[in-house]
């Protein structure tokens, strides 16, 4: 889907006009495409484009509006639209969007299609690398993103515990990370009892992936992700509308195993750490009960107060797991709450840290690649909410509000060591679709985290994990054709 020729000659142009910038480029078009354009009646709203008709028939160019400089508000991501909107063909960049770099990635992410049951749409239109854009970077992000959404999209019944341990194990493989998986009783012999209360009643067992990648001696940092293949909600059941999405209900393990492909691929300064508790929460007559009273690995006595609220029972085995090496840097992700929608939405991630330099830095990033995501409080007085009447804690609060905060403060019960702590309570999906995000499954916050991490740990950064600028990687691309493989994200097609 992106493609790098030493000559652009036979690709479309399209030109990006704001309010401001629409005369000018008018003014520079032929005399017919200026006809046509008014003809049309096109204004440079964003958005909105106009295909002109070039002298051979063919297409001459494209118009497409986007927001001015004086703009409240930017989509960095709008240009992706194109791809819906545009013949299969081979297009470039005639002048520069805002942002070039992130205008190429959304039309990327913009030309995933889930295709393991159904061929949907014919050939994709395709991009001419623009001057400056690092390319193999981009494609190395969207690959993962691909990874992600494709392990979400898949329904429960292939993507059950045995298929969602054998992606990761796949993963770990395809980058010679160290692997093991612990799996059914013996997670009570590794003092899991947590995972293994969770997914006991399934007919496929429950289990811990857990692998390593990287040299011993880098700055530590863990990966947890939820990896619930799906929710019945336990013997607390669900609705069968609350239910009907709960495939995607392993979208924290997707978007771990997501982040941990690029930073495997990059071969970050780091020694990653990922664990992913997989289970289903099924209905049986093993199943936990209102009221029955787990130990944690942590030794922490937990009183299930819900069976559906099942996500940060596993969680917090995993992240005391985790948190026994003190990790520099131990991040989760959960598609964990309603409550989190319902303050936030669901394009809005809510994020939990203590960390406040770390805080700043996750907003900052968010807000750079377009992956928004917006800090909660760990608010204290609400931590005796989670109080147990007869163990140490309860795994809900008993109460309608603040549902995300007081999930987040259970699961910082179970972080003590590690030097910064991060939770996500992420959706793992988009309703309706937008530049670069497909109706479906997404991957959320990764993106952000691995310029982060990147930032810290990448070419030139300080290998102390401190903090430095971040590296340029826009570089001049005059090399061979790359395109996008329907199946499997993107695939080299260089001699």
């Amino acid at each position: 889907m992106l493609v790098r020729r030493e000559s652009l000659g036979e690709a479309a142009p399209i030109w990006f006009a704001a309010k401001e910038t629409w005369p000018k480029i008018r003014a520079s078009l032929p005399e017919p495409a200026q006809a046509f354009a008014t003809a049309c009646g096109f204004e440079p709203t964003p958005g909105r484009s106009q295909i002109l008709p070039g002298a051979d028939g063919g297409i001459g160019g494209v118009l497409f509006g986007i927001e001015g400089e004086s703009a409240r508000t930017r989509d960095l991501f709008l240009p992706g639209q194109l791809v819906a909107s545009l013949p299969s063909g081979l297009y470039r960049f005639a002048n520069e969007p805002h942002d070039a770099t992130l205008a190429a990635l959304s039309w990327l992410l913009s030309g995933y299609r889930f295709r393991r049951y159904k061929t949907n749409g014919g050939e994709l239109p395709r991009l001419c690398v623009p001057e400056n854009v690092d390319a193999a970077r981009i494609e190395r992000i969207a690959r993962a993103v691909v990874l992600g959404r494709d392990l979400i999209n898949t329904p429960a019944n292939d993507m059950d515990p045995d298929g969602l341990e054998a992606a990761a194990l796949c993963l770990a493989a395809r980058h010679h990370a160290k692997a093991a998986v612990t799996r059914g009783d013996p997670l009570l012999d590794a003092n899991l009892p947590l995972i293994h209360a969770v997914g006991r009643a399934a007919e496929k067992p429950p289990r811990l992936v857990d692998f390593s990648f990287g040299d011993e001696a880098k700055p530590k940092v863990t990966l947890v992700g939820k990896g619930v293949c799906f929710d019945s909600g336990g013997l607390d059941i669900k609705s069968d509308t609350a239910m009907s999405l709960m495939k995607k209900d392993m979208g924290g393990a997707a978007t771990a195993l997501a982040l941990a492909a690029m930073i495997m691929e990059a071969s970050l300064a780091i020694r990653l750490r990922v664990l992913i508790p997989i289970v289903e929460n099924a209905i049986s007559g093993s199943a936990m009960r209102p009221g029955d009273i787990y130990k944690s690995h942590k030794g922490l006595s937990v009183e299930i107060g819900n069976t559906d609220a099942e996500g940060r029972l596993i969680l917090a085995d995993a992240l005391a797991l985790a948190d026994e090496e003190a990790p520099e840097l131990l991040i989760d992700f959960a598609t964990l709450t309603g409550a989190a929608r319902v303050a936030l939405g669901p394009d809005l991630p809510p994020f939990y840290t203590m960390d406040e330099a770390l805080a700043a830095e996750i907003s900052q990033f968010g807000v750079a690649a377009q992956d928004p995501v917006w800090r909660l409080p760990l608010w204290d007085p609400y931590d005796k909410l989670l109080e147990g009447k007869v163990a140490d804690l309860s795994n809900i609060s008993g109460g309608p509000f603040a549902g995300s905060i007081t999930a987040a403060l259970f699961l910082r019960r179970f972080v003590e060591r590690a030097n910064s702590w991060a939770h996500f309570d992420i959706y793992a999906w988009t309703p309706k679709a937008k530049p670069g995000r497909p109706e479906g499954a997404e991957v959320q916050a990764a993106r952000l985290l691995y310029d982060l991490l990147e930032t810290r740990y990448g070419a030139g950064a300080d290998q102390s994990g401190k903090k430095t600028p971040r590296v340029a990687h826009h570089v001049k691309i005059t090399s061979e054709d790359l395109a996008i493989d329907e199946e499997a994200g993107l695939e080299d097609k260089s001699p």
